[in-house]
């Protein structure tokens, strides 16, 4: 007689957890929930939102009938996530901490908690997204060491697992998950990945999980929550002050704090100006911020950028890439935006170039190219240098803001962190 399988489920406080552990539970699995504490952050009510979150985790333990676990990865989390997030705002770049929080945290220091530590055969979530392993595939995998290198998977691998889309398109994570190795996913189950939002909605409605069905589904940097961006950042970062420019005539039409506060594509918020103005580039050197006067001013699109080298979650890097240089597929860079199709150029260091189709809006230093072919993520790449856009190629504007960043360092002379308060 089969061993029962042992399946450890992040839980988050949240539905989409609860009815995944439910799920798995079903199925005949021994599982055990496990909440991760990552962040000491307190509500707009002064109430600590983990322990709430804690609070809801066991809670759906004790209806499911599992064993609850808490474990805490504060410390980790800093150094691998929440200082990377200061580190790429110091260079001017607007990084995406949830990406690098999956990579780093739930599928390397939880993996290696439930694996080593509790003895599980597999773990699960609740992202919505599948892979190509069937279950019982899943609890066949082995840990196998494998090089590092960069073209490793294609010596190493034999039938390596792919991250595919979900079914609810709307709800994919797939983005959230593009760089996740190949070790963690093989050994991963995502039991929402075939249901829709509103079918897992209405599972916990049905089994007696209405306390995680009634919380408002958590937004944005579960570090900044409600509060001011900018205070928040500069309780960190050391301000620099600096011009808010027209890209059109070069009139300086205010001042700010700081250059890295900045986004493309943000609205920038400037004192005794009526009309709605949005950042369109930013110069590391001086401290300038460039703006236009539309949200679709055509400084705003750009049609190549490149990247740092990619994660390729199945074969790094793809034959084809490898066989003719260049590939024909489609990115995102911001999570359910639309997919661009685009040109892949790849370069010896791994790092590729990225030509699309289309001029894209808003393309930003920092966030991830997530790669896609079909329904499958094939893994994703840091946007570090941004191509001029056509605008100011054509009026001779070209500044060497983001557009010619040094891909590996940020400005000499840019913020430098404050001690930790």
């Amino acid at each position: 007689m089969q061993a029962v399988r042992h399946v450890v489920c992040a839980l988050s406080g949240g539905v989409d957890s609860a009815v995944a552990a439910l799920l798995l539970r079903r199925r005949g699995y021994q599982v055990t929930g496990v909440f991760m504490k990552n962040w000491d952050s307190l509500d707009e009510h002064g109430v600590c939102t983990a322990d709430k979150d804690c609070e809801d985790a066991y809670r759906v333990c004790q209806i499911l009938d599992i064993p609850f676990h808490q474990v805490s990865y504060i410390k980790e989390y800093w150094n691998d996530v929440f200082s990377d997030f200061l580190n790429e705002y110091e260079k001017g770049r607007t990084p995406n901490p949830d990406i690098v929080c999956n990579k780093h945290i739930k599928f390397s220091c939880f993996f290696h908690y439930a694996v080593d530590n509790l003895g599980a055969d597999a773990i699960a979530t609740g992202h919505y997204a599948r892979t190509s392993l069937e279950d019982e595939e899943v609890f066949q995998q082995k840990h196998i060491k494998r090089p590092e290198g960069l073209f490793r998977n294609r010596f190493e691998v034999r039938n390596a697992v792919k991250l595919l889309q979900a079914a609810d398109s709307f709800k994919d994570q797939t983005f959230f998950l593009s760089q996740v190795s190949q070790d963690a996913l093989r050994r991963t189950i995502f039991p929402l990945g075939g249901l829709t939002k509103e079918f897992v909605k209405k599972i916990a409605a049905e089994n007696r999980l209405h306390h995680v069905l009634q919380k408002k589904e958590s937004m944005g940097m579960c570090f900044i929550g409600k509060r001011n961006f900018e205070h928040f950042l500069l309780q960190y970062l050391q301000p620099r002050p600096g011009h808010f420019i027209s890209i059109e005539d070069n009139k300086v039409l205010g001042t700010h704090k700081g250059w890295f506060l900045y986004t493309l594509g943000q609205r920038a918020n400037i004192g005794g100006l009526r009309e709605p103005w949005y950042v369109v580039e930013k110069d590391g050197v001086k401290g300038n911020v460039f703006v236009a006067p539309r949200r679709d001013h055509p400084a705003l699109y750009r049609d190549l950028l490149r990247t740092s080298r990619v994660h390729w979650i199945t074969e790094e890097p793809p034959a084809a890439l490898v066989r003719d240089k260049m590939m024909e597929c489609h990115f995102r860079f911001r999570h359910q935006m639309a997919l661009v199709p685009c040109v892949l150029t790849l370069n010896q260091d791994g790092t590729v170039w990225v030509t699309a189709v289309q001029a894209v809006h808003a393309l930003t230093t920092g966030q991830f190219a997530v790669f896609y072919k079909g329904d499958e993520c094939l893994g994703s790449g840091k946007i570090l240098r941004l191509g001029p856009s056509a605008y100011t190629l054509q009026k001779g504007q070209h500044r060497g803001g983001v557009a010619i960043e040094n891909p590996s360092d940020g400005p000499e002379d840019g913020p430098g962190l404050r001690p930790l308060p």
